[in-house]
């Protein structure tokens, strides 16, 4: 694994990826407002969505990438936003955890077969 990025760096270049892949996905929908797209983006990015694309995750990772995964789970990572749970704010940063390395590694494609395998079927 690739120690050069501190766990911070990871979810913050994560979050951003993640969040560029759901709205990606969105777009793909039919035209709806700027608003009901951006309420949708809302929902698949919060902590509890993230927790559960942890969860489905886990299965289809490379011991590398379990790594990151976890390294990001049990890094220092502050208070919880209102209404997620400490376990679901860590699994989510984990998850940031995971895109941002993926990304910053050079396998974007292997982030979005990994996004692709996660999202749910309406999004």
């Amino acid at each position: 694994m690739n120690e050069s990025f501190s766990s911070p760096v990871l979810a913050f270049t994560g979050d951003a990826v993640y969040s560029l892949f759901v709205r990606e996905a969105l777009s793909r929908e039919a035209s709806r407002p700027s608003k009901a797209l951006h309420l949708l983006a809302v929902k698949d990015v919060c902590a509890a969505a993230q927790a559960r694309a942890y969860q489905a995750l886990l299965p289809l990772l490379t011991d590398e990438e379990e790594q990151v995964l976890r390294r990001g789970r049990n890094s220092h990572c502050g208070t919880p936003p209102k209404g997620a749970s400490r376990v679901e704010y860590q699994e989510a940063t984990g998850v940031e955890c995971l895109f941002g390395w993926l990304w910053l590694t050079g396998n974007a494609q292997r982030a979005r077969d990994l996004f692709a395998a996660v999202q749910k079927p309406n999004l």
